[in-house]
């Protein structure tokens, strides 16, 4: 009797995860496990919660849709609740598993937790599976990953790489172990803090149609394409507000509910039945600046989290009263404030105003950009490791921008993008703020 582990991280779906598939040929016996992260709501070293409530919530219906899927197969997901060298631990020697199959996540946190989990002498099978391309089918090993996205982005498609078909659902799931032998401590759920909502969210995740999970993934991504929305991506992508003026993938792309290599495949069905244009493009191209940011921690590993990332720029001093400031929207910057309020309210922010608060923070307020990306972390439902990291170092000129960092003119960016004020208007209305820096509850 071969009982194996299947630890779900991000990439809470069954279609396309080469972890379920691989646990599922190997063992006679298959535990699905999801572990629920023990400090979500400690403090950080920066003053506030590590992952706010919208963030929370959509985690939770997302690992609530995999359980779903799970049970429709005859099988079940165990949900455990503590650090994941601890909890596994003590599950895997509870049901008799030596050896655990998950996903590979290049950074420091989840690194350790495989780590821990080798010293206590399982058996550990990290499976790589979160780009849309494969880091062996590149035409450079990881270690000559281009310094700039350009340069990546044209040896990809000058060899002409592309993505491995996505995997089916295996025919056959193994059996359950004795679940019964799981002991109550680690199965403890952990409080809910309340669920916020706003009727003026362009991702409003407590809906059904924007609802964590692969069904509701998949049946974004049916919608979309069937409503031809592609063709107009790149004109509309730096829209501020609404739900369509961008594709929305992120959110079920950052939990794994959608594989990447299942959104390409859909947009090439799209481009086959629909045609191709620069809009659609844009969509392979954003995808690659995906795995660009995954490449990233391939080749640079821990160097990503440190002040200087891959400059030698010196560290910055934390101004905790201007930070304070800019997460509880009360810079005084009427674009900047109405941002930060969305993001408090929605755990979600379109891609161009998350580059103009980040920049705004950096290069006005001089602020540490750690302390924006661990902001982000806590209040993003799409929150990705990689693409955080990425995004921040690149505005911040200390990661993979050749121009050496990302300053907007803010009059230019309103006017571009928020020239009739609506967007504006629309946040910068009386609304209370929770769960922020220092417990503080602000009415601005």
């Amino acid at each position: 009797m071969h009982t194996v582990i299947c630890w779900f991280r991000n990439d809470l779906r069954l279609a396309d995860n080469a972890v379920f598939t691989r646990a599922c040929g190997i063992a006679t016996q298959m535990l699905p496990v999801y572990c629920h992260a023990p400090d979500a709501n400690v403090v950080t070293q920066w003053g506030f919660v590590r992952m706010d409530a919208p963030r929370q919530h959509w985690r939770r219906s997302t690992v609530a849709d995999l359980s779903r899927h799970l049970r429709a197969l005859g099988s079940d997901l165990a949900e455990l609740h503590g650090r994941p060298q601890d909890v596994l631990a003590i599950a895997a020697r509870a049901v008799g598993a030596t050896t655990i199959v998950c996903e590979l996540i290049a950074a420091p946190e989840e690194e350790a937790e495989v780590e821990g989990l080798r010293a206590a002498g399982f058996t550990v099978e990290p499976i790589w599976q979160s780009s849309m391309l494969a880091p062996a089918e590149l035409p450079f090993a990881p270690e000559q990953l281009p310094a700039v996205f350009t340069a990546f982005r044209e040896a990809v498609e000058r060899a002409r790489i592309l993505p491995a078909v996505p995997l089916p659902i295996p025919a056959k799931i193994p059996p359950l172990p004795e679940l019964s032998l799981l002991t109550p401590e680690i199965l403890k759920a952990p409080l809910l803090p309340p669920l916020r909502t706003d009727t003026r969210s362009s991702f409003p995740y407590h809906t059904t149609e924007f609802s964590g999970g692969a069904a509701a993934a998949n049946a974004h991504l049916a919608q979309y394409f069937a409503r031809k929305l592609a063709h107009s991506y790149k004109a509309t992508r730096n829209g501020l507000s609404g739900a369509d003026y961008s594709s929305k993938f992120s959110p079920w792309l950052a939990t794994g509910a959608l594989s990447a290599r299942t959104a390409y495949a859909a947009l090439k069905r799209f481009e086959a039945e629909y045609g191709a244009n620069e809009g659609s493009y844009w969509l392979w191209f954003e995808l690659l600046w995906r795995d660009y940011f995954r490449l990233l921690h391939l080749k640079h590993g821990r160097k990503l989290y440190a002040a200087s990332g891959l400059s030698s720029l010196p560290k910055r001093a934390h101004d905790a009263g201007r930070f304070l400031k800019w997460c509880n929207a009360m810079t005084g910057e009427p674009l900047v404030d109405a941002a930060m309020r969305e993001l408090a309210a929605t755990g979600y922010l379109s891609n161009r105003l998350r580059q103009i608060v980040a920049g705004y923070l950096l290069h006005e307020l001089c602020g540490d950009w750690r302390a924006g990306a661990a902001w982000f972390e806590a209040q993003l439902i799409d929150y990705d490791v990689y693409s955080n990291q990425g995004n921040w170092l690149y505005i911040a000129g200390r990661g993979s921008d050749p121009r050496g960092g990302r300053r907007f003119n803010l009059h230019k960016q309103a006017s571009l993008y928020d020239a009739d004020g609506r967007y504006r208007a629309l946040w910068n209305q009386p609304v209370v703020l929770s769960c922020l820096p220092e417990g503080r509850h602000i009415e601005s």
